[in-house]
């Protein structure tokens, strides 16, 4: 997942009602369809902040000296991008209901 799939993603910013049937159809177990979409968002913030700290890490200073203090624009634009995405939990609720997570059960496989 990169900036362009999370700034074009269908994700709600905010809180939305999801039907329950929808949601664990694939499964047919609510519990089972919700530990495979928060395993999904943990990845998903893992990625995010991974891709953040990197750029961020662009705009590092390594003085010792706390009396200059630099305000970076483009900084502030970086951060201002990534709070304004949609929260891993969304994003990954949303791939899960466009089926775009792979999982299987690997008790039912055995």
């Amino acid at each position: 997942m990169n900036m362009n799939d999370l700034k074009n993603s269908k994700a709600p910013v905010s809180t939305v009602t999801i039907n329950k049937n929808d949601f664990d159809a694939p499964t047919g177990n609510i519990y089972e369809a919700i530990s495979i979409a928060s395993k999904r968002a943990v990845q998903i913030n893992s990625e995010i902040k991974k891709e953040l700290l990197e750029k961020l890490e662009e705009f590092a200073t390594y003085s010792d000296s706390l009396e200059e203090v630099f305000e970076n624009k483009e900084q502030i634009e970086v951060s201002k991008f990534y709070e304004k995405l949609p929260k891993p939990h969304a994003l990954a609720v949303r791939e899960w209901l466009d089926d775009k997570i792979y999982h299987r059960n690997t008790e039912k496989d055995a």
